[in-house]
């Protein structure tokens, strides 16, 4: 018996896979925007004028389609760490009866909605 190769893409023949690999993929959107925000405080600890050069930049139209990507692939990560989540923790009992792995689901979306809303009422709020 000899070594046989796996094919290249082999994931993308399965839906499961290919929304696992979609999901992953998210991740490197976060650690994106994590050296985006990284980068713009090593521009405000050197100075007005370079931080200011940093804002122009991710306020450029450029910039704001950055951000929308960010968004969306922010939404896909957080929407399915939700939905993995009911799998991955013990199972919860409330009441005497098992809380469904929509109740957590839901209860997860909605807070990170919540507190996403109150993140831009204080961003609007400051000056």
């Amino acid at each position: 018996m000899s070594y046989v190769r796996p094919m290249a893409g082999w994931w993308k023949r399965d839906p499961f896979f290919v929304r696992y690999m979609a999901r992953e993929l998210t991740a490197f959107a976060v650690l994106a925007y994590a050296v985006v925000l990284a980068v713009g405080l090593v521009r405000l600890a050197q100075g007005e004028l370079a931080y200011n050069g940093w804002l122009r930049a991710v306020q450029s139209p450029a910039g704001l389609v950055m951000h929308l990507v960010f968004f969306v692939s922010f939404l896909v990560h957080c929407t399915s760490w939700f939905e993995i989540m009911p799998k991955t923790m013990p199972m919860m009992v409330l009441g005497g009866k098992r809380v469904s792995a929509a109740a957590i689901t839901g209860f997860g979306t909605g807070l990170a909605v919540v507190v996403t809303l109150a993140v831009l009422a204080v961003a609007r709020w400051l000056p």
